[in-house]
Order: C-alpha cells, then sequence, then structure tokens
C-alpha cells in the first residue's frame, strides 16, 4: 500500500523542513500530475471520492474532471472511487464488449490513482441498456466492481472499527418507472427482497461498524431540477425514516447533475449529491441546502476517527479548488 512507503519517506527525510505529504512523495518518484493546494489531507486518514452521472465519451466536462479526480486520488493516497450511477449515456451499454467501455471510461479515468477499485451504482440511463453486461464487467476489469445490482463491502480502519459501504439499486422504487417499458427489466426487479436485504445488511448487530454510507442514484431531496418532482418526494416518503432508523451518516447519490449538500433538521442522515462528473445543469436551494453549486466536479470523503470530512472539489480547464467543506462528527 502507498501508505507504507508514505511512512517509509517521511523516516527517510526526517530531517527535512517540513512534513512531507502523499502528493510530495509522488512528485518526487516522477509523478506528472498537479497538486490541489485547498485539497486537505490529514494523516492517517481514510479517503476515496464520489462521482457520478458521468460516462460521455469524454464530451462536456468529463476529460476535466476525470483528470483531476486522479491529481485528487494522488494528494489523498484515495482507497477507492464510487460511481452514483448513470455511468453510460444515453442508452447503457449492450455488452461486454461495448466501445462505450473504452470511449467512456478506459480512456478517460487513465490517471495511475484511479485504478484503484471503483464501487459502481445502476443508473436510470444504465437500465436503458444491458444492466447485467454492467455486472458481468466485474469479471472483465480490475477496477470496476458491481457484483450484483445491490451490495455491499465493509473497510476496516486503523483504529481497529469499520466502514460499511451499501450500493442499493434505487431505480425500481421510482414510481415514474414501473409506469414506463422502456427501462429494460425494471418491472421484474423485487423491490420487497431488496428492502429485506438493505434492513438486514444496515441492521446487522456489529458494534465494529462506526459508519454507515449508503449510496443510491436518485435523490431523496434537490434544490435543482427535480425540486419538486414527484419521483423524488415518493423516494424520501420511502427512505428518509428508514435511512434515519439505521443510523446512516451518509447517503450518497446523483441524478441531478450538480453538486449539492442537503440535510434536514430533524433528519439523522446527510445527503451529498454529486453528478457533476460529465454534464452540468443549473442547480439551486431548498429549505434544508447547506450546500450547492451548477460546477463539474465531484467530492472527496475523508474519515479519521470520529469525524466523516467531505471536500466538494470543482474541476476547471487546467486545475481544481475546493469549494466547500462539511464535517459531520461522531460523539465521543
Amino acid at each position: 500500500m502507498k501508505k507504507i512507503l508514505y511512512t517509509l519517506s517521511l523516516i527517510a527525510l526526517s530531517l527535512s523542513s517540513h512534513t512531507q505529504t502523499p502528493f510530495d512523495y509522488e512528485k518526487s518518484t516522477g509523478y506528472s500530475g498537479n497538486n490541489i493546494p485547498s485539497l486537505v489531507y490529514k494523516d492517517d486518514s481514510f479517503n476515496f471520492l464520489v462521482m457520478g452521472d458521468f460516462g460521455r465519451v469524454g464530451d462536456y466536462y468529463q476529460r476535466d474532471v476525470a483528470r483531476e479526480m486522479g491529481n485528487a486520488m494522488v494528494v489523498l493516497d484515495g482507497e477507492f472511487v464510487v460511481s452514483v450511477g448513470d455511468n453510460f449515456y444515453p442508452n447503457g451499454v449492450a455488452s461486454t464488449q461495448d466501445y462505450h467501455w473504452i470511449s467512456s471510461f478506459e480512456s478517460i479515468y487513465t490517471n495511475p490513482s484511479l485504478y484503484a477499485d471503483w464501487y459502481v451504482a445502476l443508473g436510470n440511463h444504465d437500465y436503458l441498456g444491458n444492466v447485467q453486461a454492467q455486472v458481468d464487467y466485474t469479471k472483465v476489469s480490475r477496477r470496476w466492481n458491481m457484483p450484483d445490482r445491490y451490495y455491499s463491502k465493509e473497510f476496516k480502519l486503523d483504529n481497529g472499527e469499520k466502514v460499511l459501504l451499501v450500493v442499493m439499486d434505487t431505480n425500481p422504487f421510482i414510481d415514474g418507472y414501473q409506469k414506463s417499458s422502456k427501462y429494460g427489466d425494471l418491472r421484474e426487479q423485487d423491490t420487497a427482497k431488496q428492502m429485506k436485504w438493505l434492513e438486514e445488511t444496515l441492521g446487522k448487530a456489529d458494534k465494529s461498524i462506526q459508519w454507515k454510507i449508503v449510496v443510491g442514484h436518485h435523490p431523496m431531496y434537490s434544490g435543482g431540477k427535480r425540486k419538486t418532482n414527484k419521483d423524488t418526494q415518493g423516494f424520501e416518503q420511502k427512505f428518509a425514516d428508514f435511512f434515519d432508523k439505521h443510523k446512516v451518516d451518509a447517503y450518497i447519490c446523483g441524478h441531478e447533475h450538480d453538486l449539492q449538500i442537503i440535510k434536514p433538521k430533524d433528519r439523522y442522515t446527510t445527503q451529498f449529491l454529486s453528478g457533476a462528473a460529465s454534464e452540468v445543469r443549473p442547480s439551486g436551494e431548498m429549505e434544508h441546502t447547506i450546500f450547492a453549486a451548477a460546477e463539474p466536479g465531484f467530492m472527496t470523503f475523508s474519515i479519521l476517527d470520529k469525524e466523516l470530512t467531505v471536500q466538494v472539489v470543482k474541476a476547471d480547464k487546467e486545475d481544481a479548488k475546493v469549494l466547500y467543506t462539511h464535517t459531520i462528527k461522531k460523539d465521543k
């Protein structure tokens, strides 16, 4: 792991006048990318990136965001990448050999740091193609992870505690989609079965799980295009109480092509919407908006002890900067 090399380099350079960061180390060994000076790295933190709504053959802002995602992974010594879905526009992929895999994924996210694990959710545009092909690509690609339409993964932190990452398939829960025949086999999906799985997965009696993070495509809240959308309101009604009941710390989603952080005052769960990895649409605010921006970019998640810190990163044509930082603190 790079953290081992990083630690060894700190020892070797103990006489240096400044503390070496992961970026300093990589740069000293030949890394050709750029730093993101406003992106804060903390020693011993557990870090990952969140992006979504991305697959547009490198067009719109996709290449700029991909470039800065690579730089951010180096700056933070990131562990993995999360995609919140709508991985391929406009109609998903046809098979594991579809050229979209090359043109919108493999040839775009080329920074060596992005050859880490990607944990991927399904979006509505993915259901317009062959969903099973995205599941099956897990066996083709070293980095693409979608073992099923919904799944979970546990990560052990340095303090011995765990992060539970739960990737759900939100599409079958959207009432408007159930009335349409264009979403492939969506109407054949068993929502009761998935709810039972969610209940069991989030409700497991494992006291070592310190953080619960759920990933899905559709938001519960939005100040953007879908602020008053019935499907958004319906999804909130299905899951806001459910997530609070299970003490889900963060619900990560996309669907809206912007960057938003929303947390109603009477709720436990904070929603982080990161759907600006290629196309960007006008954003907006609602009553419980903490942050909103119609900018291309992504979010970084950093866990250290009792704090989860999210940095919202904007990708420009030549560089990147942090627009906003939000921290969730656990009781000691």
